[in-house]
């Protein structure tokens, strides 16, 4: 996949919710528009275009679903470094996290997060839960362009 044609962001570090959010991106036409990484560090290397994503053209994935419990960056410190820096500020982000501790959801809230989800345990819902994100983040809300 040409990496200027990712529209989805995929940060998750647990192999079975990988599949089950890749099996239900396919399911609903979204999977050839979804990158995934697998830990905080690889995140952010993959925004910023640097390490081994050094080469890829500086173009923001139109939203960014983000577990919170990463292994070596958090989710909040992934979060915390988007917004801080201006040419990713605006990029949205989906907390989609087991967590539904309200410090969790207060601590995303006021680093900037866009949305907070928990995750659904069952397939059914976890898969009618990524449809509705990939159709009102790609296809329903509107982004500043530039």
């Amino acid at each position: 996949m040409d990496a200027t044609t990712v529209e989805i962001l995929l940060v998750e570090d647990n192999p079975n919710d990988e599949l089950l959010a890749l099996h239900a991106f396919k399911k609903h036409n979204l999977a050839s528009k979804v990158h995934v990484v697998r830990d905080g560090a690889e995140a952010l290397e993959f925004v910023f275009c640097t390490g081994a994503y050094a080469d890829r053209p500086f173009v923001n994935p139109r939203v960014i679903l983000l577990d919170k419990k990463l292994p070596l960056v958090d989710g909040m410190e992934v979060l915390r470094q988007i917004r801080a820096d201006p040419r990713t500020r605006t990029v949205p982000v989906v907390m989609l996290t087991s967590s539904a501790e309200d410090r969790d959801i207060i601590e995303s809230y006021q680093l900037g997060v866009n949305s907070y989800i928990v995750k659904p345990v069952n397939f059914e819902q976890f898969s009618e839960t990524a449809r509705q994100l990939g159709y009102y983040w790609l296809l329903i809300n509107r982004q500043p362009t530039g």
